[in-house]
């Protein structure tokens, strides 16, 4: 089965475009068709983000993706602390995805990202849900 680490910005344009490559990878996500691990520090971020105001995504959506999140979802603790994107925010999601052994992490925003991290694949939402949709395996 195909794991992956969903940046927090595949989780907002999710949500704020149900039908769009992003929000289908955390409908798969959610009906167990890939094992998708999150940390705290992931989850918080997700918490903070969603929360904003000017998102304008309704806090009953919100509370729904988290009741989901925390059924689904597979939290680790990451044990190393890594310096490998260009935007360090963003080294959290590797972090998880090392922890893990997750084959990817998916994001809107590859340029911050190496390409390919030890065995982890760096990829765009539309990258991702390609091979999952024609092979789930």
């Amino acid at each position: 089965m195909r794991s992956a680490v969903l940046d927090t910005n595949v989780i907002v344009s999710g949500l704020l475009k149900p039908s769009g490559a992003p929000a289908s990878i955390t409908d798969l996500g959610f009906s167990g068709q890939f094992r998708w691990y999150v940390s705290e520090v992931i989850v918080v971020e997700y918490e903070v983000v969603l929360a904003r105001k000017r998102l304008g995504i309704a806090s009953r959506r919100a509370a729904e993706f988290f009741a989901d999140l925390y059924e689904t979802a597979v939290v680790v603790v990451p044990a190393r602390k890594l310096q490998e994107c260009a935007d360090s925010t963003d080294d959290k999601f590797l972090e998880c995805a090392l922890e893990a052994r997750a084959d990817y992490v998916v994001t809107g925003n590859v340029e911050h990202f190496p390409d390919r991290f030890q065995d982890i694949r760096v990829v765009t939402p539309r990258h991702f849900l390609t091979p999952l949709t024609a092979d789930p395996r």
